[in-house]
């Protein structure tokens, strides 16, 4: 979304803050032994406290207010009242919503309790990546340089990037221009990024898998060679220097 007026920006940031807030309080309130059916109606009783629509709901009439992926599940996991969350799991929430006619999305993965299963050196990297990529991001950068950045980064640390999956615009809807910011480079995209635009910067950062695949259930993304997929998202204000970070309420960099 082009930012044209200061109440086009007033909307995305208080958007934004609802979903980061929610993001922030359903990371506090998942826990050892709780449901993700529990943790997304939990999310969906937040966002409408704000007056706020769940956007995978409304856009795709996914089956829960937020996506919830466990473990080998890389995105789009659906909330269930089977899925009890355990000691070690590594869990992600995406939270994206609609409120007064402005789109905003974020989302954060971690480590449900102790990390016996040693998945934190993976989410240190999925969210170090992230914050390095949106510090480069400016007015007239080229979008392939982001991707680079990110999957350069990757492989310093061990690790993989998914190709499918990407940031995307966002603002008057929940997918917009530019619609594929990818985790690598594509070498003849010579899109750039503009000022005073909206958009959603995400890693999706793997130990194994380079392509996500969806399962039979129409909506689960899993990895096609197995492994963790770990996935931090932003969405932030393109200016002529630093980017602002307007879902920082989520607080996933603290």
């Amino acid at each position: 979304m082009s930012i044209t007026k200061e109440s086009e920006l007033l909307g995305m940031k208080k958007v934004s803050e609802v979903v980061g807030t929610t993001l922030k309080l359903m990371r506090e309130y998942a826990k050892v032994g709780i449901s993700t059916k529990e943790l997304d109606e939990y999310g969906g009783a937040i966002l409408k406290s704000y007056g706020a629509k769940s956007a995978p709901f409304e856009t795709y009439n996914f089956p829960g207010y937020t996506c919830i992926s466990v473990n080998e599940e890389a995105a789009h996991g659906i909330p269930s009242q089977d899925r009890i969350l355990k000691e070690g799991d590594l869990i992600n929430i995406d939270v994206s919503a609609e409120l007064d006619g402005f789109w905003s999305d974020n989302g954060g993965s971690f480590v449900i309790g102790k990390d016996i299963n040693n998945h934190q050196p993976l989410v240190d990297a999925s969210k170090n990546i992230l914050q390095k990529a949106i510090s480069s991001i400016k007015g007239g950068v080229k979008i392939a340089d982001i991707g680079f950045v990110i999957e350069s980064e990757a492989k310093k640390h061990g690790f993989k990037v998914i190709k499918n999956l990407a940031g995307h615009g966002v603002g008057r809807s929940l997918h917009e221009e530019p619609e594929n910011i990818l985790n690598y480079r594509v070498r003849t995209n010579r899109e750039r990024f503009k000022k005073n635009t909206t958009v959603a910067i995400e890693t999706f950062i793997s130990t194994k898998s380079s392509i996500a695949v969806e399962l039979n259930d129409g909506w689960t993304l899993v990895g096609n060679k197995g492994g963790y997929v770990t996935q931090h998202e932003q969405t932030i204000l393109v200016t002529d220097e630093k980017p602002v970070i307007l879902t920082e309420a989520n607080e996933i960099w603290n």
